[in-house]
């Protein structure tokens, strides 16, 4: 279980979700590292979802802004209209400028 960490600052979206342990990167290390057949077979992946989470990391404090990759992702499968949806939500307003 997963809950919010008030860490006092204004940062990116994703860094947020980073900031708070539930971004991409650290819920398929909590696979890895709760499965136990995984934890020798996924152990490069682990270290290269854990320098994502540090590059993620790093972009965000240089830019102030969500690497590219992240912020323009979008489910493979998702119709037109989930893509329109998710158009909107990647404009902070400046605020993040």
């Amino acid at each position: 279980m997963r809950g919010f960490k008030e860490e006092g600052t204004t940062t990116t979206p994703f860094d947020m979700a980073m900031l708070n342990d539930i971004d991409r990167f650290h819920l398929a290390m909590d696979v890895i590292d709760r499965v136990p057949r995984l934890g020798t077979r996924a152990a490069q992946l682990r270290q290269n979802l854990e320098d994502k989470r540090l590059e993620a990391r790093r972009y965000a404090r240089e830019h102030g802004a969500d690497l590219p990759e992240v912020a323009d992702w979008v489910w493979p499968d998702a119709g037109p209209e989930a893509r329109a949806a998710m158009a909107g939500t990647q404009d902070t307003g400046g605020d993040n400028e």
